[in-house]
């Protein structure tokens, strides 16, 4: 088994917005391990950036609270650093791609001083051609076409697809062992989408870099992943390896998010099976299971009581009470 760079224990995390408050995550727990991809998915809302941004510790401190839980990284609990020792971290040994490339980059700096920026922050003894070259490589890692002439380039002279490109540049940068791309594809079209996430997955493999993808699309994580944890309502409600889930989805969500999905071997006259209803509300009171109100198999005590989460098999947990039952 390979070794485990990133640990996530019983995470959670409150915001204050207009006077309540809003448990955007209720005790997550998961790990990464080296070269693994990991994937993160569910509905929008159900709390993956916010996953994410707790790990790089970007959450607003005027509305954020971590009222417990730990994230260690390499035996060190990252929540206990204080921001200098945090700088060191991030971006140096985790780094993150940002979900709109458009708002992430600096408007007003060619996209050749932002790499250049990035990159001289954690080795302050680079020299300005060192800096420059080490810039047009990674350019030309990332795909930009003539990296020479786009460094002097402005975000709003690049495509979206090259904007992300950039972003990819940016996070690489100081070589991180970690990667979170929170829905790197969002708002690209297909053949960019493919591109992007053939060169994540040429980072991973090349660089051995560990990688969090943040995706709502399961054909996306079923292309790129290892393992993957399905979230809804601030939890990890089941997580295994993808083969695994694709084969037997043991929770009801899952099983539900697998079934609205298109299929090419499916009927064209058989119809789409949404999943009824909304997500609760996480600013208010409720006890049982959160996906309780929309499961067509639930028992008596999911409406009281949590379930907690079940080693069904070697690498598959799962928090359902009809495993209980079975």
């Amino acid at each position: 088994m390979s070794e485990e760079l990133l640990r996530v224990c019983d995470l959670h995390v409150c915001f204050s917005i207009w006077g309540q408050k809003v448990h955007a995550l209720r005790g997550i727990n998961f790990s990464l391990r080296k070269g693994e991809i990991l994937g993160i998915a569910g509905e929008s809302g159900c709390g993956k950036s916010v996953a994410a941004k707790a790990i790089m510790r970007l959450l607003p401190s005027h509305c954020s609270t971590i009222p417990q839980g730990q994230i260690f990284y390499e035996g060190q609990d990252l929540l206990t650093l204080d921001e200098t020792k945090m700088r060191r971290v991030r971006g140096r040994q985790i780094a993150m791609i940002f979900q709109d490339p458009m708002t992430s980059l600096n408007p007003t700096k060619p996209i050749g001083v932002q790499v250049m920026e990035g990159y001289r922050l954690h080795h302050p003894k680079t020299s300005d051609r060192e800096a420059r070259q080490n810039a047009i490589e990674l350019l030309r890692q990332v795909g930009i076409p003539q990296p020479e002439e786009r460094l002097s380039a402005y975000p709003h002279m690049f495509s979206g697809g090259m904007r992300q490109r950039a972003m990819i540049a940016l996070a690489i940068a100081s070589e991180p062992q970690i990667l979170l791309a929170d829905e790197p594809t969002t708002a690209l079209d297909v053949t960019i989408q493919a591109q992007i996430l053939a060169l994540l997955k040429k980072i991973a493999l090349e660089k051995g870099t560990s990688i969090i993808l943040i995706t709502h699309d399961l054909s996306v994580i079923a292309s790129m992943c290892d393992r993957v944890a399905i979230m809804y309502a601030g939890k990890i409600v089941e997580e295994a390896p993808v083969d695994e889930l694709f084969a037997e989805p043991r929770h009801p969500y899952t099983r539900g998010l697998l079934h609205s999905i298109p299929r090419l071997d499916t009927p064209r006259d058989h119809p789409l099976v949404p999943i009824e209803g909304r997500p609760p509300n996480l600013s208010m009171p409720f006890t049982g299971c959160a996906f309780c109100p929309r499961c067509s198999s639930a028992l008596r005590v999911c409406t009281s009581q949590e379930p907690p989460s079940l080693q069904a098999s070697k690498d598959h947990r799962v928090a359902c009470w009809q495993e209980y039952k079975t």
